[in-house]
């Protein structure tokens, strides 16, 4: 199953870039790579503690198709990483525990840019929305309890309202949100930077009625342009 779904998201986006390129101007292809700062709201209102960020990875294959001469469509694929950690003391300290929730997306973003029109170094800003579908996983502890293990999937449909397979320790595996980026394209050097904000609940027994438990995730990230 996950499997039929990966390729559906790969099929989904060749299709979609053959379409988009059949209406631009322009067309060519950012092969890109970088560090995620991810973390998880665990406040209310959506903001999150800065002590529990993870850093973790990015890397995937970007379109970048000119509609005129200042805007572009710029949907991808990528493989990310996004969650958490938790830190209790020191290590040598009695109670000592981390805790490290690392889970990988196959994630599709889909981005309209705006360009300045200053030659061959260009400033760029755009947004858009993503989907993301979980394929990898790690949950680490050490300290008191010492352990590594895959996080389980539940079996959320995320187009009902109802959670299915919820429980302890598990996530869902559909994530979307909404993109933000600012940049700088030089020859065929492209330097980014993206801020993905999560607007599904990571745990599928989470409480609904506030924008905690959702992944936030600032990335940097240097890509070439073919």
């Amino acid at each position: 199953m996950i499997m039929k779904t990966a390729k559906l998201l790969f099929c989904a986006t060749i299709l979609f870039l053959c379409a988009s390129g059949a209406y631009a101007q322009k067309a060519s292809a950012i092969i890109k790579g970088g560090v995620n700062l991810a973390n998880i709201s665990n406040k209310d209102d959506g903001s999150y503690n800065d002590a529990n960020g993870l850093t973790s990875w990015q890397a995937g294959i970007v379109g970048d198709f000119e509609l005129t001469d200042f805007l572009a469509l710029q949907p991808g694929l990528l493989y990310t990483g996004k969650g958490i950690k938790w830190q209790n003391g020191q290590p040598g300290d009695a109670l000592y525990q981390k805790l490290t929730f690392n889970p990988q997306y196959l994630e599709l973003p889909v981005n309209l840019v705006f360009k300045t029109p200053t030659g061959s170094t260009r400033f760029f800003a755009g947004a858009g929305p993503y989907v993301a579908m979980g394929v990898g996983s790690k949950f680490k502890g050490d300290g008191v309890y010492d352990f590594s293990k895959s996080i389980e999937w539940s079996s959320d449909d995320p187009l009902t309202s109802e959670e299915e397979g919820a429980g302890v320790f598990r996530a869902k595996r559909f994530d979307y949100g909404l993109n933000a980026l600012v940049g700088i394209e030089a020859s065929n050097l492209v330097l980014s930077a993206n801020y993905g904000f999560g607007l599904a609940k990571v745990q599928s027994s989470a409480n609904n009625n506030n924008d905690n438990n959702k992944h936030r995730v600032l990335s940097f990230t240097l890509g070439v342009k073919f």
